[in-house]
Parts: C-alpha cells; sequence; structure tokens
C-alpha cells in the first residue's frame, strides 16, 4: 500500500524543536508509521544532512493474516509476517530474514518505550526549553509564566492564572527552603510529574509558611537533620518547583517574593531571583523524530533506574540506550526509533483521541475527565500506562486536587474532540456550545482552546489571552434572556458575537479544556451537565 500526501494527517512541528526541513522528514516518517511495514531501503536517508524526502514509501504484501496464525515453523514454508514473508528451510530461516525480524523487533519496542517514556521526555522538554528561553540556569532561579507567548510554551497551559515555575536537579545535594505564609498553591513533582510534596495550603504548613527540605533518590533520610522542617524524597534527582499564588494583591505577591529563600542544606540560603517581564517564545512540546531519543538517552543518565522500570530498559539497550553508554546509535537503530516515534506518537494522539478506558461523563455526551487514573500512575497489579500516556501526551503536570477534587476545592478538567454528531471538531468549521446557567465552580469556569498538533494553548495570529481563552470572570459575554452563554469556536465569528468567539486558522486541529474552579456539588452528582459542540456550518 503506498499512501498519498494528502491522506496523511498534518504533524507540523513546533517552534523551538523543528526546523522546516526536520518537519519535511518527520511527514514521512509519519506516512511510513501509517502505511505500518515499510521499506527500510527508504529510510536510510533520514539523517540530519539529507533532504526532504520526496518519494513515496513502499510495502510488502503481509497476506492472509490466518497464514501467520496457522503456522507451525515446522519442514519448508512461507510464513507472512508484518516483516514480510519469512521463508523456512527444514524449520530455519536464514540470515535475511533474521535481519527482517529483528528490524521489526526493533521498531515494535521503539513504539512502546515512546509509550512508557513520554511522561519523563514531556517533563524533560519543559525543564530545557524553559531554562533556554529564561536564562534560569540557578537553583534561585523562578520563571514567572504571565503573558500568552510564556504561557502558550506550557502544554495545555492555563491561561488564567500565573505559573511560578522552577526545575532543580536534587543530584547535587537536598535543597532547603524557607516558605512563606499565605495564600499560596506549591507542589514538588518528580520527572515522571508525579507530586511528592506539597507547601501552602494543601502542605503541612497549611498557609502559615514553613521550612521544608527536598531530597533526591540516594539520599539517606536518617542522614537529613533538619529542625522543624518537612522532608519530602523525590524518586527522581530532577525535580519540579511549582506555584500558584491565589492572593491577588499585588501587595502579598512583593512580600511573598522578598521572604521565600532557597539553598542547598548546609549553605547560606539565598533570595530568589523571580524572572519576569521576558514574554518569551518557547515550546515545551515532545520533540519529535530522534530529537525524542537523543533527550531520553540524556536523562536515562541523570536518573536511577526503578525496578518498576527494568523491563523498559531491556527494551532501549538494542535501540543503543542504555545507562551509562554514550548515545550513538548506528543505521539500523535509527531507523527503528525513527520509525518508533512516528507510530509511538500516533499510538499515543490514538489513545488521547480515541480514549478506550474511559466512558463520557455524562451519558450521551462527547465530554470526558482529561484525567481518569491514579496519580501515583500504577495499580497493584500494573502501571497504568495507556492512561497516563493519554494524559501526558495532551497534558503536564497532576496533583491531588487535579485527581481527585472535592466540593468546594480542587480543579476538574473536562475535554472533548468530537461534535453533537460524533464528528470530529474540524478547524474550517463553525461550532457554539451552549453553556448552562449556573455552572457550579466556586470560583469560576473557563473554556481554552488547544492546537491538537501542540495541545499548547491555540496560536491564530491574533495574539491575545482573549482569542483562545473564555470565562465567567468576562463581563462583557453576551448571554441569553434564560442566562446561559454561548461561547463559538471557528474561522469566522458570527456577527455581532465576537466578544463570545475563539479564532481556529487553517487546517490546524483543536480541542478544548472545560475548567471548574473549586466544583460545586451539581459537578459530582451529575444535575450540572455539559451540551456536546453543535456544528453551525
Amino acid at each position: 500500500m503506498c499512501l498519498k500526501k494528502e491522506d496523511v494527517s498534518k504533524f507540523s512541528g513546533t517552534e523551538t524543536c523543528h526546523e522546516k526541513s526536520a518537519m519535511n522528514r518527520f511527514r514521512v516518517a509519519s506516512q511510513f508509521a501509517l502505511a505500518a511495514f515499510i521499506s527500510f531501503e527508504a529510510l536510510g536517508v533520514l539523517n540530519a544532512q539529507s533532504p526532504p524526502i520526496t518519494g513515496k514509501p513502499t510495502t510488502q504484501s503481509t497476506g492472509d493474516i490466518s497464514s501467520l496464525l496457522e503456522a507451525n515453523l515446522h519442514g519448508d514454508e512461507k510464513i507472512a509476517t508484518p516483516a514480510g514473508v519469512i521463508e523456512l528451510q527444514d524449520s530455519f530461516f536464514g540470515p535475511d530474514a533474521s535481519e527482517k525480524i529483528y528490524a521489526e523487533m526493533d521498531y515494535q519496542r521503539a513504539c512502546q518505550c515512546y509509550l512508557w517514556s513520554h511522561p519523563l521526555v514531556s517533563m524533560k522538554t519543559w525543564q530545557e526549553e524553559q531554562a533556554r528561553a529564561f536564562d534560569a540556569h540557578g537553583d534561585n532561579d523562578f520563571v514567572v509564566l504571565q503573558t500568552l507567548d510564556e504561557k502558550r510554551g506550557v502544554v495545555t497551559g492555563n491561561l488564567t492564572t500565573p505559573y511560578i515555575i522552577n526545575f532543580i536537579n536534587l543530584s547535587d545535594g537536598p535543597i532547603l527552603i524557607d516558605y512563606p505564609a499565605g495564600r499560596t498553591l506549591t507542589g514538588f513533582l518528580d520527572l515522571w510529574q508525579r507530586p511528592f510534596g506539597y507547601a501552602g495550603l494543601t502542605g503541612p504548613d497549611r498557609g502559615k509558611g514553613g521550612r521544608y527540605v527536598l531530597v533526591g533518590p540516594d539520599t539517606k533520610l536518617a542522614d537529613v537533620v533538619v529542625e522543624n522542617a518537612s522532608v519530602f524524597q523525590s524518586p527522581t534527582n530532577n525535580v519540579a518547583f511549582t506555584q500558584r499564588i491565589l492572593d491577588d494583591d499585588p501587595e502579598f505577591y512583593a512580600k511573598f517574593k522578598s521572604e521565600m529563600r532557597i539553598g542547598r542544606l548546609g549553605k547560606p540560603l539565598m533570595e530568589c531571583r523571580f524572572i519576569e517581564g521576558r514574554d518569551a517564545k518557547w515550546s515545551g512540546t515532545a520533540p519529535r523524530g530522534m530529537a525524542y531519543w537523543e533527550r531520553l538517552a540524556r536523562l536515562i543518565n541523570e536518573e536511577p533506574v526503578r525496578p518498576i522500570d527494568k523491563a523498559w530498559m531491556a527494551m532501549l539497550l538494542p535501540l543503543g540506550i542504555e545507562r551509562g553508554t554514550e548515545f550513538a546509535p548506528n543505521e539500523h537503530q535509527r531507523e527503528a526509533m525513527l520509525k518508533g516515534a512516528a507510530m509511538g506518537e500516533l499510538m499515543a494522539r490514538n489513545l488521547q483521541v480515541f480514549p478506550r478506558f474511559t466512558e463520557p461523563y455524562w451519558d450521551g455526551t462527547q465530554w470526558y475527565k482529561s484525567f481518569d487514573f491514579s496519580i501515583e500512575q500504577e495499580l497493584p497489579e500494573r502501571i497504568e500506562l495507556d492512561e497516563r500516556t493519554t494524559w501526558f501526551y495532551e497534558a503536564v503536570t497532576s496533583s491531588k486536587e487535579m485527581v481527585t477534587p472535592h466540593v468546594g476545592s480542587g480543579q476538574v478538567y473536562m475535554t472533548t474532540k468530537r461534535d453533537s454528531e460524533g464528528r470530529m471538531l474540524r478547524a474550517d468549521k463553525l461550532y457554539r456550545l451552549r453553556v448552562p446557567k449556573d455552572v457550579p465552580a466556586g470560583q469560576f469556569w473557563a473554556l481554552t482552546l488547544y492546537s491538537e498538533d501542540t495541545r499548547r494553548p491555540y496560536d491564530n495570529g491574533l495574539n491575545s489571552v482573549r482569542s483562545v481563552n473564555l470565562d465567567s470572570r468576562l463581563t462583557d459575554l453576551r448571554r441569553n434572556d434564560d442566562g446561559s452563554v454561548d461561547l463559538y469556536i471557528g474561522p469566522n465569528a458570527p456577527e455581532g458575537l465576537e466578544s463570545n468567539w475563539m479564532k481556529t486558522s487553517e487546517d490546524d486541529g483543536w480541542f478544548v479544556y472545560f475548567r471548574l474552579y473549586a466544583p460545586q456539588q451539581p459537578f459530582f452528582d451529575k444535575t450540572f451537565r455539559l451540551p456536546d459542540f453543535t456544528m453551525m456550518e
């Protein structure tokens, strides 16, 4: 089967990670992955120096799958497989067939390793790209993301409240934090994007301020003795220190910044450097192609191997990724990884768009809870591999308030990819969402528009938060007589309803998050429900 260019979904790259030629190469790799079984010779030219490929991929016929199922590997046979026809002679096959089987084996391992590793690579991408864009490299450097361009770097970033983010490597020793009092929410996350501690209102200090110590996986807790301090141990060396300020008084924010101190345990504490007003453009979307594996290889050497991940280390080994070893893949390994990254991302997107482990939150609608698994990412009997891939391909970070919100606290994230007829949402059509009166949100609700390609806030060229985020705090939204409000998404605004509209552009597919801040009882008992998007044209 040969795929035409127009038959392949568009996978355009991110601004910071991919040059145009690299995107051309990725589109070709996506064609190969979609075809599933490609000629290895065609992939040999995929390297940093090669020009974009213009030829069409070719495939071998796999024959009737029943022949593979009925094969007994006995005597002289020709067995149709995804790797091509394997010919047995006296129950053995030759070196050419062996090479085909190894190539298929490594390709399949690359696909699955992509799904397993995506939370790691996504978080590491955020760490490295934010540091580059904001020149944030010190333990005391906190990046404040406030403007649209600053927040647009975050995968499914929230556009209604500022982020204050710092990344720290605990392999250099434990970190001591003097944390100020006040209405703040702070979480400490490992590289798997799991919280291992909290400060502020949800932490041990309960908003009264306190002292915290963060230690890495190789530190013995018995060796850490700090008076009146809460000690949190991270399973990974790289950690994210994430903060939100809930008190909107500028005087409180200034006081908070002046009082917080941080430093390595046993050394003098430092004032924190809050990096603000840069309005920098950047991308936290995980890279594609070989850049994905290069980043994974780097972080594998920065982190200990958990017992639960040892099998994955074995799967990475034939791809040339091994702890303590320089990443220098040969041509065969590059082919397997390029194919695996392309198909792995398609698998992740398939899980995200067609989730098979969850049901619509409201019967008869297309709305799902975005975060629908345990915060630990594992059950007694298994890792929640598909569940976490769905979320961390689409979003970043987790917290107990996101996973298990309670009446009057936390946040709820609802998402949809389809309209009321079950059709995929399109960028060239106009849609209406009728938000009912009295949404059960104790603080406010917000509808935010995201790109399906990058999963970051949509870039429609208007460069305003209003063009990609509508919420209940806006005073000029036009409301219906019954108190409901009609919100529109599409390439053109309905006449006279520009204030209720978010713009889409070209063929950049989109999805939304409908967030409820401090959800109330009607959400939990489902007496409140959102209708689906309705196509207007």
